[in-house]
C-alpha cells in the first residue's frame, strides 16, 4: 500500500460507518432448536379443571398361605381399591412486542420480525415445560394471588428415592390431600454403579420396568466413561457390527449408551441438556423412567393468540397450560444429590 493509493482501508476510515458494505450473511444459524428428551418421549393427555386427578392401584403382595379346604365356602374379602392424586395445572407464558417500524425493516436472516419471534418463544416455552417437568417443585393451587405450580418428576418418587446424606423425599398428600411436597436436597456424593443397580431392583421389585436412565450430560458422560474402567462390574462391553462384508468406514465407540442391569432391566442411558441442576447448582439427579407411566396433560395446549393494539406495535402471547401425571410413582425412581464433577465410583 501507498500513500498515492485509495484503498479499502481508507473507505472504511469515513466517519459515521466508512463507504463499504457490510457482507452479512442473510441467514440466522440457530443451535438451540434441540430435541426435548422427556417430553418428547412421555404421552399426553386433556385435563378439564385447574386440578386434574387420577387413580392409581398395585397389585397386593402374594399370599403364602393361600390354601382352602376342598368344599370350603368363600370367607373373606380380598378386594382392594387404588389411591386417588393429582396435580395441579401450570400457566407458562411468553410475551411478545416488536414495533410497526421493526416489522417493515429490510432485517437479515428472516423475512417478518414479528413471525420470527413468534417462532423462536414457541421453542422457548417448550424447552422451559422440559425443564420445569423434572423439577424437585412442590404443587401449589392458583389463588388468584399465587401462580398454580405443577409438581415435577422428583416431588413424587417416594418407593425408590436415593437421597445423599440429609436429604429425604417429597411426595403426594404429605400434607395434605391436595399437596405434592417437594424433596429435601442432601449432601452431593458421588454416582456409584451400586446406586444404580439398588434403585433397578427397587423398582423392579415393586413391579415397574424402567426403561430409560436420565441425567445430565456431565453425569451421563461421567458414567459412559466409568464403564471402561477396570472397576465396573460388567461384562464385555459389546456393540451391533455389520456382518455383510461391506467396506464402510469404521466406527470408533467411545461411549456406552444402553447398561444392561440384573433383573432384565435394560436401560437406555440419555443424556438431557434441559435437566438443571439444583440446591445452588451442586447436585444432579438421575432418573430410571418407565415412559408409559407419565404423561403431560393439557387443559389448554401450545397456543399464539395476538393482545389489543394499543400503538405502533404488535403484541401476542404464547401460553400452555399444563401440568405432569406420574401415572403411578412405584414405576420409577430417581438418584438424587450426585456431585456431577465426581467420577462414578463402583
Amino acid at each position: 500500500m501507498t500513500a498515492a493509493n485509495l484503498d479499502s482501508a481508507d473507505l472504511i476510515a469515513v466517519a459515521d460507518g466508512g463507504l463499504v458494505k457490510e457482507d452479512v450473511m442473510n441467514q440466522i444459524w440457530d443451535i438451540s432448536k434441540i430435541p426435548l428428551p422427556f417430553t418428547d418421549m412421555i404421552g399426553s393427555d386433556t385435563a378439564g379443571n385447574a386440578y386434574t386427578e387420577w387413580t392409581q392401584d398395585r397389585l397386593q403382595d402374594v399370599d403364602l398361605t393361600n390354601a382352602v379346604i376342598d368344599g370350603a365356602d368363600s370367607a373373606g374379602n380380598d378386594t382392594e381399591v387404588g389411591a386417588r392424586v393429582g396435580n395441579h395445572m401450570q400457566i407458562s407464558v411468553k410475551a411478545i412486542q416488536v414495533s410497526t417500524r421493526a416489522q417493515t425493516s429490510d432485517t437479515i436472516g428472516f423475512a417478518n420480525t414479528l413471525s420470527y419471534q413468534i417462532m423462536m418463544r414457541q421453542r422457548e416455552l417448550r424447552r422451559d415445560v422440559e425443564a420445569l417437568s423434572l423439577e424437585g417443585t412442590e404443587s401449589v393451587a392458583d389463588t388468584g394471588s399465587a401462580a398454580g405450580i405443577a409438581a415435577g418428576l422428583p416431588s413424587w418418587l417416594t418407593s425408590t428415592y436415593l437421597p445423599g446424606a440429609t436429604g429425604s423425599a417429597g411426595g403426594y398428600g404429605a400434607t395434605s390431600p391436595t399437596i405434592v411436597d417437594a424433596p429435601t436436597a442432601g449432601t452431593a456424593r458421588a454416582l456409584t454403579e451400586t446406586l444404580i443397580r439398588d434403585a433397578a431392583q427397587s423398582v423392579y421389585d415393586l413391579g415397574g420396568n424402567p426403561t430409560v436412565l436420565m441425567s445430565t450430560s456431565t453425569v451421563i458422560r461421567k458414567l459412559s466413561e466409568y464403564m471402561f474402567t477396570s472397576s465396573a462390574r460388567i461384562a464385555t462391553l459389546t456393540g451391533n457390527t455389520s456382518s455383510d462384508g461391506s467396506t464402510n468406514a469404521q466406527t470408533a465407540k467411545g461411549s456406552v449408551n444402553v447398561f444392561v442391569t440384573d433383573f432384565g432391566v435394560v436401560l437406555e442411558m440419555r443424556a438431557n441438556r434441559l435437566q438443571q441442576l439444583y440446591a445452588a447448582g451442586l447436585n444432579a439427579n438421575m432418573f430410571l423412567i418407565d415412559p408409559s407411566m407419565v404423561r403431560q396433560s393439557f387443559m389448554n395446549g401450545y397456543r399464539t393468540e395476538p393482545l389489543a393494539k394499543t400503538g405502533l406495535s404488535d403484541k401476542r402471547q404464547i401460553h400452555v397450560d399444563w401440568t405432569l401425571k406420574v401415572l403411578n410413582q412405584e414405576a420409577h425412581g430417581v438418584i438424587a444429590d450426585i456431585d456431577p464433577t465426581a467420577a462414578v465410583v463402583a
